[in-house]
């Protein structure tokens, strides 16, 4: 292990790939004095071809960033055999979960989109949140949890524009996917970017025009991913299919801890939706709260988040409640509908039909505290 880079200090590029080729991360070069992976054949630089295609990577040269990393000790000296190129870490091979935090600061997107399927009211005053710093400490306070940028127990690395990069070891090696902010696919919080399976990250000890990308703090080993950290990935699509193109795969519930953290939110958001009962200081029920509680996970991503089973699984739910007598049936039915409405705007029809069939099915079978009659 290259003391130098151990410490968080300055290397050599060469050095720099070699320490973590040896914790078992595969890298790749960036292109010199800058974190934008580096290209080689003219047919990369001036077209768009398949990397399984791309004759560089079967030559043995760099080529089409992250797919062409590597660990193999003689391919990196060859390859960082003069100090041009900096370092990149291949996330998803390499087992890694790492948060990328911005402090780029300007106008914040719109509240439905700071922490995506997370809604907060229009009461709730957002002064002084002005990067991914706090809306990440805002969830993780959600789940009773410090913020992952201070997280001592794991590789914490500073960059040039003043964020922050949060190192995890990822169990199992290739469950999660990447993200970039609050985009309209998936998403963990405004200005918070995830590098996993299909992304990459730039190494500790890398040195670009912008500056350093520099440990800090004691430790240099990713520890394993939060559990509550991980939980949030799953409610926002971060899962990986497992390579066989279905999509992310949901759990058939929610976890315990993101129902408590959307439960939270609600509690302080009259409003979303006002037929939750949600307005001034009534409290919900605690039930009806963890049954749609697994639906708004859906509004995360606009896509393949299982909307039409989980519609008809709230409902179903809804319907044995209200025959057992423990939901009030206008409560309930307006509930579903303002939910769906907020999960998949545009689609009341569909809701319509789905709620209806689901009710129907649920008050067939009352919902009573020791299960279904």
């Amino acid at each position: 292990m290259n003391a130098a880079v151990a410490a968080g200090g300055e290397s050599s590029p060469r050095a720099v790939a070699r320490w973590c080729a040896a914790q078992g991360w595969p890298v790749h070069p960036l292109s010199r004095g800058t974190k934008t992976p580096a290209r080689n054949c003219p047919a990369c630089r001036d077209g768009a071809h398949a990397p399984a295609g791309c004759p560089c990577r079967r030559a043995g040269r760099w080529c089409h960033g992250f797919h062409a990393a590597t660990t193999d000790p003689a391919r990196i000296d060859a390859w960082w055999s003069e100090d041009r190129f900096g370092v990149g870490v291949s996330c998803g091979p390499a087992g890694l979960v790492v948060v990328d935090i911005d402090a780029h600061g300007g106008e914040l997107p719109s509240r439905l989109r700071l922490l995506p399927g997370i809604p907060i009211a229009a009461d709730v005053d957002l002064t002084g949140l002005a990067s991914g710093f706090h809306t990440l400490a805002v969830l993780a306070a959600l789940h009773g949890e410090r913020s992952p940028a201070l997280d001592e127990g794991t590789l914490r690395v500073s960059t040039p524009s003043g964020g922050l990069h949060v190192w995890y070891r990822a169990e199992p090696p290739a469950g999660w996917l990447s993200s970039a902010g609050s985009g309209r696919s998936r998403a963990l919080a405004w200005q918070v970017d995830v590098r996993a399976y299909g992304g990459y990250i730039v190494a500790p000890g890398t040195v670009t025009r912008a500056g350093a990308y520099t440990a800090v703090g004691r430790c240099r080993t990713p520890a394993p991913l939060p559990a509550w950290l991980a939980a949030e990935l799953t409610r926002t699509g971060h899962a990986a299919d497992g390579g066989d193109g279905a999509g992310p795969r949901w759990p058939a519930r929610t976890s315990g801890h993101a129902v408590a953290a959307r439960q939270r939110v609600l509690r302080v958001r009259p409003g979303f939706p006002a037929s939750l009962g949600l307005s001034g200081r009534q409290e919900p029920p605690a039930v009806l709260l963890a049954v749609l509680g697994d639906l708004a996970a859906c509004a995360a991503v606009p896509s393949g988040a299982g909307f039409t089973e989980r519609l008809n699984r709230a409902a179903y739910t809804v319907g044995g409640l209200i025959a057992a007598g423990r939901l009030e049936a206008g409560v309930g039915e307006r509930a579903l509908a303002d939910a769906a409405a907020w999960v998949r705007p545009g689609q009341s029809e569909r809701a319509r039909r789905i709620i209806a069939g689901g009710l129907a099915a649920g008050r067939a079978r009352p919902l009573y505290m020791g299960g279904r009659a």
